[in-house]
């Protein structure tokens, strides 16, 4: 059973942060799937949806979290590739370029900030 039931982003920018997180997590096979009223916006898979990115509900700005880092799976490499080039040209800044990780067996990675500075990274653990 997954011990997760969902992640959420803070934003100070829905409308950007929507259209980041449209082009970035599309590769990985997440998908924008509604926009509620007060603009969250709430991406997912088959499993419905379990990425929301929003303003914070107590109206303060947005700031992401110091060593916070959300981990996203990823089928193959080229996927990895294509979520940090996307990332890339969404105005997500670099914070770690694709390539073999050493911290599991098979381990490829790319991490990267998006607009707002929360830490994402995309893995993928199937042998080159």
């Amino acid at each position: 059973m997954p011990i997760l039931t969902h992640v959420t982003v803070g934003t100070n920018d829905p409308a950007k942060a929507t259209e980041f997180y449209s082009a970035v997590l599309s590769p990985l096979g997440i998908n924008l799937i509604d926009t509620m009223p007060n603009g969250t916006s709430m991406f997912g898979a088959e499993a419905g949806p379990e990425f929301f990115v929003g303003k914070p509900r107590n109206g303060e700005p947005a700031s992401h979290a110091n060593g916070g880092t959300i981990g996203l799976k990823a089928a193959s490499r080229a996927a990895v590739d294509q979520f940090h080039a996307a990332a890339m040209a969404k105005g997500g800044s670099d914070e770690g370029a694709p390539g073999p990780r050493d911290f599991a067996p098979n381990a490829y990675a790319a991490y990267v900030r998006d607009p707002d500075g929360n830490k994402l990274v995309a893995v993928c653990f199937a042998p080159a």
